[in-house]
């Protein structure tokens, strides 16, 4: 009769009874030999992935030219017919650049550009005054017109500020009415905006684009209270007097908008 072996049982203890600290310093051991992820491969990989991105996302372009050089943007906004043109003028009075999103929206639509034929099949028009009927009484088209304009606003603003930093210049100013609204603002250093007496713009815009009361009424409802705007800007001018009480309000701030630190 063959003899059968006996386990012993201190083996078979020892093999189910493995305390969990040894098994954690086993699994350690065992993924030890896997090659670890740096911080800074992570850095770099976030990099490429936003260079990349910025193919169809023109804020990320702009930020991308923040983060890599000592450059220092400034917004600058206001609601309708608030004297924001004015202010812009003494910033280029000053030397210092000024690009004009304003100017930039109306290039973006003109005949050959991507935006033109969208917004014509969309609303049926290009006309500035038709146009301005429709999305100030509707929102939601407001936010349509908005939604194929601004890509092409931001990809241009981008492409003139790589241009100014070419040129040497570590200041620049964005003119642009929607700042807030956009989502520009959040990539400026510094953030102005222009306001005046509520009963003074109703007057100015009505003089300006000879509109009748109820539809400049109409043109302010549509755009972000003054008083929202007010809590995300750094600065605040009054162009409630005179052209030279708001060119020494700007003078003023100026020197308060020192350079700011881009952590890549």
């Amino acid at each position: 009769m063959k003899s059968s072996k006996k386990r012993s049982p201190l083996k078979v203890r020892r093999r189910w009874t493995r305390s969990p600290t040894t098994r954690i310093k086993e699994s350690r051991k065992k993924y030890s030999r896997k090659k670890i992820f740096k911080e800074s491969d992570f850095v770099d990989h976030v990099w490429s992935v936003m260079k990349d991105q910025e193919k169809t996302n023109p804020l990320l372009e702009l930020l991308h030219e923040r983060l890599t050089s000592s450059l220092t943007l400034i917004g600058l906004t206001g609601g309708i017919a608030c004297g924001k043109s004015l202010v812009s003028g003494f910033f280029r009075d000053l030397g210092m650049p000024v690009i004009d999103a304003d100017q930039i929206a109306r290039q973006v639509v003109e005949p050959g550009q991507e935006a033109y034929q969208k917004i014509l099949t969309h609303f049926g028009t290009l006309h500035r005054a038709q146009l301005a009927e429709i999305i100030f009484s509707d929102p939601e088209k407001k936010k349509v017109l908005e939604s194929i304009t601004h890509p092409a606003i931001f990809k241009e603003i981008a492409e003139q500020v790589r241009q100014l930093i070419g040129q040497g210049q570590q200041k620049i100013v964005i003119d642009a009415a929607l700042l807030f609204e956009s989502g520009l603002d959040k990539q400026m250093d510094w953030k102005i905006l222009v306001r005046v007496d509520p009963v003074l713009q109703l007057k100015r815009l009505i003089e300006r684009d000879h509109l009748s009361e109820l539809q400049a009424k109409t043109r302010l409802e549509a755009q972000m209270p003054p008083s929202e705007k007010e809590k995300l800007a750094h600065f605040v001018i009054d162009n409630s007097g005179t052209p030279e009480d708001t060119r020494k309000q700007l003078l003023l701030i100026i020197p308060q908008m020192r350079p700011q630190a881009h952590q890549r």
